[in-house]
């Protein structure tokens, strides 16, 4: 990853350290583009979508980063994760995809990362293309979840690489839906091996 987008990644607002964030950028060019697109579910302010954008383009391809940019159940005025400033005083709930488009321009990343703005589950049933990256950071709850996996993961080309963040197997490092949700019973469907990933980062291989 060149130096300039490695620190406009850096810089944008978000909650992935730096090292998840170069593997994420390294199985971006490690996928295999020939398979379709790259995808991410959940884009928050564009941190990941930097890492991913540089390694799309680096491949001559593009990502397509959804997110409805309304923020996840957790992240929303009054909790305690979130960010005041971000938050849209006409609706009284986050509106980060202003944030998310200044961190895509600052990146000068407009040609290789496209923006889907809308509700996950709805653009999952219309969605088409193949994948050969996927990756999955949307609502930790067990819902949103559940329905992450069962809606996106179908849409991954065998061979292509899918991508899950915030997984801790240890119930006092962080929520468990990720994990439990996602991660396992992706290992047990049998149809992804999985590579090695870093942190809370997980890199799976779908193989049938």
């Amino acid at each position: 990853m060149n130096e300039y987008l490695r620190q406009q990644a850096e810089a944008a607002r978000g909650f992935m350290p730096a090292d998840e964030g170069l593997a994420l950028w390294q199985a971006g060019t490690d996928a295999d583009p020939s398979l379709g697109p790259f995808l991410e579910v959940g884009s928050y302010c564009g941190k990941s979508s930097v890492y991913l954008g540089g390694a799309a383009r680096q491949q001559a391809t593009v990502l397509y980063a959804l997110d409805h940019h309304r923020g996840s159940e957790e992240n929303q005025a009054g909790w305690e994760w979130h960010e005041p400033d971000l938050v849209d005083p006409h609706t009284g709930v986050l509106d980060t995809l202003p944030s998310f488009r200044r961190t895509i321009f600052d990146a000068g990343l407009d040609d290789a990362v496209v923006a889907l703005v809308g509700d996950g589950p709805t653009v999952a049933r219309h969605w088409q293309t193949p994948l050969s990256l996927l990756f999955i950071d949307g609502g930790h709850g067990l819902e949103p979840a559940r329905l992450d996996r069962e809606l996106w993961v179908p849409h991954l080309a065998v061979g292509g690489l899918l991508l899950i963040h915030d997984v801790f197997p240890d119930p006092e490092d962080g929520g468990r839906p990720p994990y439990e949700e996602i991660y396992l019973p992706v290992l047990d469907s049998g149809r992804f091996t999985e590579e090695p990933g870093l942190g809370s980062l997980r890199r799976l291989r779908r193989v049938t």
